[in-house]
């Protein structure tokens, strides 16, 4: 039996798309089982170039049943859309179900998101205005929409009705517009249902069987470690938990079944979104390696906002691979760093009462730290084309074997450019 949880040890934006693509041509099921639309998976393959919100990334390999599980908030117009889109560029119709206990994102849920943030203005959390933080308030407060409430009209409309009383005074008397009523979300959600209904089904009792037959899942989660609103810089953070740990909830398989978890870092630190980023660079230093990271630069597949971009930190990261409780690591973008004479790596932090520690604070202390930086060679030339860790210049596994060390979790995986053959695996 093999359940594999993929997961961020960072922000997000560290290329977990790419290992669940390369790990699903061996796995059976790929999992969604948290988040939503508001972060995207880039993947490269034959196909093309593709960035998935919805579905999950072993859409591409015709083998794979991918699953979005009941913890998922489920956009119905941007997972048709996706699906549409990769049919339209000739990929083979994915094999899809969809939970009957996952929830809708509605477009209340949206215009809440964009209302509030525009509200708070510059003291606003960088929110991907996808709806994401009201569908999770709504979630927890039993107001909700399940997927299977759609094929229940009666049932539907008087969901709807009890959801919108609140947010009516909230719309009327915080934000001055009208008020929505159940019958003017009714007819998308009817054409959702139908739209729907080929994909709907008992995802949880789909996956044990899987799970018991020995079939090999893949669970994939969205942003990373430091996102979480438990374990990362909150109050920066998503409305859902981004752990390894939560997935076999979201998913709806039993605890005990994970017993792979991978964490994906970067070479580099990267973000999308507000907070505390100890190791952020300015200027044409940032320009030049945002210029320079991935396939099309550092910019969000979701948002499409220029990522923030920072020297790697191994503080950071070593917190995410435990909070994560990572069997081993994924490291990726090496090649992006070719470009450099030496490369800084910070080791430590100093608060702002001068202390200087190696552990990840709690977000009041993170706000004002200051990193502490050891410098390695860098290896001054292309590595696209490298296959094996031993090919590799030297100063480039010093640089790996440096991080490994750092981060106390076996880096299994070094990637070298977008490209699936584009991977080494270490021994």
């Amino acid at each position: 039996m093999s359940v594999t949880a993929i997961v961020g040890a960072n922000w997000g934006d560290e290329g977990k798309g790419k290992m669940t693509d390369v790990l699903a041509a061996t796995s059976s099921y790929v999992v969604r089982y948290q988040g939503g639309s508001n972060a995207g998976h880039t993947i490269i393959n034959d196909y093309g170039k593709f960035a998935l919100h919805m579905l999950p990334s072993g859409v591409f390999n015709p083998n794979v049943t991918n699953v979005i599980g009941p913890g998922t908030a489920l956009d119905v117009e941007v997972l048709m859309k996706e699906r549409e889109e990769l049919l339209d560029r000739g990929v083979p119709e994915p094999r899809l179900y969809v939970s009957d206990r996952a929830q809708i994102v509605l477009p209340i849920h949206r215009l809440l998101d964009e209302l509030e943030e525009e509200r708070l203005g510059v003291n606003s959390f960088g929110s991907t205005r996808r709806g994401i933080a009201p569908f999770y308030a709504d979630k927890y407060m039993k107001l909700g929409i399940q997927v299977a409430d759609l094929y229940d009209e009666e049932r539907l409309k008087r969901r709807l009705q009890h959801s919108l009383e609140a947010k009516n005074a909230l719309l009327t008397h915080l934000y001055g517009i009208s008020p929505i009523q159940a019958d003017q979300l009714l007819p998308e959600l009817i054409e959702h249902a139908v739209k729907l209904r080929p994909y709907v089904g008992d995802t949880s009792k789909l996956l044990h069987e899987a799970y018991i037959q020995g079939e090999s899942i893949l669970l994939e989660g969205q942003l990373g470690v430091l996102r979480d609103p438990d374990h990362g810089i909150y109050p920066y953070s998503t409305s859902s938990s981004t752990l390894a740990g939560f997935a076999p909830v979201g998913a709806g398989l039993p605890p005990y079944a994970i017993t792979r978890v991978m964490a994906v870092t970067k070479t580099y630190s990267s973000c999308v979104g507000a907070g505390p980023f100890v190791t952020e660079l300015e200027g044409e230093s940032a320009t030049e390696l945002r210029r320079r990271g991935g396939d099309a630069g550092e910019f969000g597949a979701t948002t499409g906002r220029p990522r923030r971009v920072g020297w790697f930190d191994a503080v950071a990261t070593r917190y995410g691979c435990a909070i994560q409780g990572a069997t081993e690591v994924a490291l990726t973008n090496l090649d992006v760093l070719g470009y450099l004479d030496e490369i800084p790596i910070c080791t430590g932090y100093i608060l702002s009462d001068g202390t200087r520690t190696t552990d990840f604070p709690v977000s009041a202390r993170l706000e004002h730290a200051k990193p502490v930086y050891e410098r390695l060679n860098g290896w001054k030339c292309d590595i696209a084309h490298v296959r094996s860790f031993e090919e590799l210049p030297e100063a480039a596994q010093n640089y790996v074997n440096f991080i490994e060390s750092m981060i106390d979790a076996r880096i299994s995986f070094v990637s070298v450019g977008p490209r699936r053959d584009q991977l080494i695996a270490r021994g």
